[in-house]
């Protein structure tokens, strides 16, 4: 598993942290050009435990709010409370300084039910993403 990130159906994306285990958590820039300007950010608890694909994390932007899915399966260990004070990071930098949580993961082989870029970006084209 390398630095590359990884992404679900429903626009997020992982990254691993240089551990097989340690893995960071955010929406792609697809996801946040859907959203729009988001206004709140509602972090998941650090402990928390969440299995793949369950709603880890809520973002509220100025039409909705939107389910943020567990990419894999895991423990919250740290999140974001820089987007807590400026959310608009989630808008800005979303595969930086916008990431939300990051999670130390169950089992390291689900990272290889997750899209690639290649696959992702085939995703985008085809018009069959889920979620956001």
């Amino acid at each position: 598993m390398s630095s590359e990130r990884r992404y679900t159906p429903t626009h997020e994306w992982i990254q691993s942290l240089g551990e097989p285990s340690l893995m960071r958590i955010g929406i792609t820039d697809f996801a946040q050009k859907e959203i729009t300007d988001v206004v709140f950010v509602e972090l998941p608890k650090i402990g928390k435990k969440v299995p793949q694909g369950a709603e880890a994390a809520i973002i509220e932007s100025v039409k909705a709010a939107f389910s943020i899915y567990a990419p894999m399966g895991g423990e919250v260990v740290a999140v974001n409370s820089d987007i807590e004070s400026n959310p608009a990071l989630v808008n800005s930098d979303p595969y930086g300084a916008g990431w939300i949580f990051e999670l130390r993961v169950d089992d390291p082989a689900q990272w290889n039910s997750l899209l690639d870029e290649k696959g992702y970006q085939a995703l985008l084209v085809s018009g069959t993403g889920g979620g956001h």
